[in-house]
């Protein structure tokens, strides 16, 4: 539950400007996950969040820039635990994931940036990836095999 959360707060605060841990806990809540002040506390220090400045001298949460071998770890640690199996028809990539985990998995596929992928779109336990060749599938798929056996 603790890399679905983790997972879930670097979606939020990518996606939103949040400037309080109060504030990332209502996010969380209405995301589903039953938080307290202090398990965000938890989650910002291992994340290693930041606070970067905005106009008007607000301020929002944020990943460093650069991101650490520790991050990458955290992501695929995602992708492994959710991990049950992929397959391709062309140009899409379909992983299958225990069920309730395929949001974080699409998420830590998303964090990682990889080039191949499009876009997905994620339910409870399949994820779907439009890659832009099935030539890239194919090798996407041999990079994610070789992350899930290195951890």
């Amino acid at each position: 539950m603790k890399s679905n959360r983790q997972v879930k707060i670097l979606e939020l605060i990518r996606e939103n400007e949040i400037e309080t841990q109060e504030e990332l806990s209502e996010y969380l809540k209405q995301e589903g996950f039953k938080v307290t002040q202090a398990t965000v506390s938890r989650d910002i220090r291992a994340l290693k969040l930041t606070k970067v400045a905005l106009k008007g001298g607000r301020q929002k949460y944020a990943v460093l820039p650069e991101e650490t071998e520790d991050m990458a770890a955290k992501y695929v640690r995602v992708l492994k635990d959710g991990f049950v199996s992929m397959d391709m028809a062309q140009n899409i990539l379909v992983v299958k994931t225990v069920s309730g985990m395929a949001m974080a998995v699409a998420a830590a596929l998303d964090a990682m940036q990889c080039r191949e992928i499009v876009g997905s779109i994620a339910g409870d336990d399949t994820i779907m990836c439009v890659v832009r060749t099935a030539e890239d599938t194919m090798i996407l798929m041999e990079r994610l095999y070789k992350m899930l056996e290195s951890v």
